[in-house]
Formats: C-alpha cells, structure tokens, sequence
C-alpha cells in the first residue's frame, strides 16, 4: 500500500485543485491499494498534525474551482528552523508526523518559499515530489507555472476595462499588477492589454523618461496613457541604494505604493489628471482559466506516475513546451527573473513600448 500526504503551501492561486487533481485521479486510476492524506493550512497541518484522509470524491468538481480546498498558510523558510512560540522544533514535528501517518511520500504545491523548506525535508530524509505554483512565474528550473495564466488574463481585463475611461476623459491611468521582486505577470499582462508605459523590479525606471513617453503621445493626439506598474517597480535612483539606506529610506514612505508615488510625481511635473488602479487579490482569484486547467492535470499525473514509479526528490517542471522533472536542490533558492535583454522585453520596445529606461 502507498501512503501519500499532500499539502498546499504560500498565497493561493488558480488550478491548484486542478493540479491536486491530476495527481489523484493517476494514482487512484493506477490500481495500487492507496491511502491519501491532506494537510490542512499548508506546512501549518504538517506541523501541528492537523490533517484528513482523502478519497476520489474529495476531487470530483474541483477542476473548475479556485483556491484550494486544503486551505494554505505562509510559513517563511528563514523561521522553519526557530522553534514556535511554546518551544516546538517545527522541522522536527513535520518529519514526525509524516513517520507517524508511515508515509512513502509528500506532494508539495508552492511557489519558492515553498520549495525551499520541500528540498530541506528532502535533505532530512524525507520522500517529496513538488509541483510549482504561482501567479508570478519566477520559479526556476520550470518555464511556466500554474496560475500564471489565469493571473495574466485578469490583470489585462483590468487593463482593458481602463482603457475605455481613461480616453473618456483623457487621463493617465496606473494600474499596479501583482510582483514584488519579478515582472513576468505585469509584462505579459501590459503587452496583452496594450499598456504604453511597462514598469517592472528588474528594469530600474528614469521618472523623466515615463513623462516624456507620456508627454510624447500627448504631442502625437494620444490624450491618455496606461501604465502597467509591478507591485515591486523601482526607480533607478532607488536601486543605487544599498539593502540598509532603502530600507531607512521606506521607513518615511509616504505613500500606500510605487504606483502612487509615480502618479504625484507624473501629476506634479505635468499637471495631469492621474488615477492608480489596484486590482489585487483578483489577479489570485476566481476559476482557473482552460489553459491552467490543463497544464495544472498535466504536471499533476506526471508527479502521480512519479510516486507510483519511487521516484522522489523532484519538482515537476515544463521545459521547451515538455513536461520534465526537475531535481528540488536545482531549484530551491533560485529566482527566475525577467532579463532586460530578453526577447519578449525587445519585442516590446519595437512596439513603443516604454520602459522608463
């Protein structure tokens, strides 16, 4: 008999259901005599042994569902290793807990934070298969992850649905797109929603050069511009700041974001009618859009075939359009960012683009 824990970790997203789905619907279609269990809240359940058993039912009409119906937690990799506040040794619960239950396996959904207390049980022993989830594509050693998709179509809904005001009254309308460190989702999404002005973490913006493209379509007739601003934008001012002067520097921040700082700076130079659109959790929720409904059952049966086969210690990734597996100890740790000389960044520009670069 296989025994099989599974757990779903970080912020939520679209199609993790799905992509628990596919790895039971493998394994309970295998034929093997299986035992599944869920851990409720993510690394929380693993810890405090706070789980239920699972059987097929649980996976029937989760397809289409959003969120995950195990429910998920934030637990910060830089603490799993600090005993919690009645002196428990959380590394040391999980891996009793997953003895206790005799489990041959743990299937982890999560982004990198995630990944990397899966590859530390990995190193202590433990039997793990991963799948990587989210909506800010920026895990390594996968091209593409669940959620991403359903996040990019409704940040260019957002974008689009501006549109239409923003030339109604002429206006210079941000709208800042989930993405504190990476840009994949705000420049995918401004591209999609035919954004002028693309601002993301891994291309420092010059504020002059954001007016003068704003300035530029005014001359041209354009009366409004859209900018798509990522959560984590920064200016290149900003980016010649050592970790201890920016962090001194946003202990005064005056403003709730990036996005309303460049919208007083745009509206004190210019004098333009300038709003900020945050569309936020929205871009985590509601139904997972086809593409993530297939992707997420694809990568969710190939880590099923994985645990039937006894082959731990991967995440299961998509490389060059195939689905492969990926060892957790090349992953943990890494951050796949956006290049500033990448493809799709000059593609972009050809378009007349900005990047406030």
């Amino acid at each position: 008999m296989k025994r099989i824990g599974m757990l779903t970790s970080g912020g939520d997203c679209q199609a993790l259901n799905a992509a628990m789905r596919g790895v039971a619907k493998c394994i309970f279609h295998s034929g093997e005599d299986v035992e599944m269990y869920g851990f409720l809240e993510g690394y929380k359940g693993l810890i405090y042994g706070n789980f239920r058993m699972l059987t097929p039912a649980d996976f029937s009409g989760v397809l289409t569902k959003g969120g995950t119906f195990l429910g998920s937690s934030r637990t910060p990799f830089k603490q799993i290793r600090e005993p919690d506040e009645n002196g428990l040794d959380k590394v040391e619960a999980m891996k009793q807990n997953y003895y206790k239950l005799r489990l041959d396996c743990l299937v982890i959904l999560g982004g990198n934070g995630t990944h990397k207390t899966a590859n530390l049980l990995r190193t202590e022993g433990l039997n793990v298969v991963t799948l990587p989830k989210t909506i800010d594509n920026d895990l390594w050693g996968t091209d593409m992850t669940f959620g991403f998709q359903s996040a990019v179509n409704i940040a260019t809904d957002a974008i689009d649905c501006i549109h239409t005001t923003a030339a109604s009254h002429g206006r210079v309308f941000i709208v800042e797109v989930m993405g504190h460190k990476v840009g994949y989702l705000t420049l995918n999404a401004g591209i999609a929603g035919g954004a002028d002005i693309i601002l993301i973490p891994e291309i420092p913006y010059d504020i002059k050069k954001v007016i003068d493209k704003i300035e530029e379509r005014n001359k041209n007739g354009s009366k409004f511009t859209i900018l798509a601003v990522a959560e984590g934008a920064i200016s290149k001012a900003d980016a010649k700041l050592s970790k201890k002067e920016y962090k001194e520097k946003m202990k005064n921040y005056k403003y709730p974001s990036v996005s309303y700082e460049i919208a007083a700076k745009i509206q004190e130079k210019t004098g333009y009618d300038v709003r900020v659109t945050v569309p936020g959790h929205t871009q985590r929720g509601g139904s997972p859009c086809p593409y993530d409904r297939v992707f997420a059952s694809r990568l969710g049966s190939e880590a099923g075939k994985l645990i039937l086969k006894g082959e731990y210690g991967f995440m299961v990734g998509y490389k060059n359009r195939e689905i492969v597996k990926v060892p957790l100890e090349e992953v943990a740790g890494k951050l796949k960012m956006v290049s500033p000389d990448a493809s799709i960044v000059k593609e972009a520009k050809l378009l007349g683009i900005s990047f406030g670069d």
